[in-house]
């Protein structure tokens, strides 16, 4: 965990409760000795790069929080920088929750899942929405992705500020589709090969 994290999560309740279930101790050495993590590293870049789903949550201006489920082709989160994420916001069921949200608190948190691997990265950052203009056109255009039919609203860019590996103790592999393709191909190619070798079997069997 890094020190910037540490320092926007821990707030002085979560303090309270680390101190009541003795692991203060151990969060208080990673406040003043963690890594920094105010850049995401080319292994986090790398990751975000590979994640076709993330969970966004906001706070409302009445102090709910909400988490919407987003999804696109692997890559649909694009990696600007190294501390600049964006993505091209597709119409969906025009509810506009986490855009209100976000006019009223800039502030979001990411959670990105990598189910097979058992991997899980936190984002902390700040949003900043174009809609309307020739700037929101332009990034648009950038940001989304080949061949989506889905029109695209706006433009989110995300200034990250700082981000958390979790532990993978108790997430449950699962697969897609096309990674469950990918998982058995060496199984259906083994499989080939003994239809072959049983089909030559029973023809050489015929045969005696």
């Amino acid at each position: 965990m890094g020190r910037r994290f540490a320092e926007l999560a821990f707030t002085p309740k979560v303090k309270e409760q680390q101190q009541l279930h003795n692991s203060r101790r151990q969060y208080e050495h990673v406040e003043q000795a963690g890594r920094p993590d105010l850049h995401l590293s080319p292994e986090e870049q790398e990751f975000i790069r590979q994640r076709d789903e993330f969970y966004m949550a906001t706070v409302s201006e009445t102090g709910w929080p909400y988490i919407q489920y987003r999804g696109g082709e692997r890559g649909f989160l694009r990696v600007i920088d190294d501390h600049t994420l964006g993505f091209a916001d597709l119409r969906g069921n025009r509810q506009y929750i986490s855009i209100g949200n976000l006019n009223h608190d800039s502030r979001v948190a990411l959670f990105l899942m990598d189910y097979p691997n058992q991997q899980r990265l936190k984002i902390f950052g700040r949003v900043k929405i174009y809609e309307g203009d020739e700037t929101a056109r332009e990034l648009i255009h950038k940001l989304n992705s080949a061949g989506e039919t889905t029109p695209a609203e706006r433009a989110i860019m995300i200034e990250v500020e700082a981000f958390d590996w979790n532990c993978p103790q108790h997430i449950t592999p699962r697969y897609t589709q096309e990674e469950l393709t990918e998982l058995l191909a060496p199984v259906r190619e083994r499989l080939s090969e003994l239809e072959a070798e049983n089909a030559a079997l029973r023809k050489n069997a015929a045969k005696g």
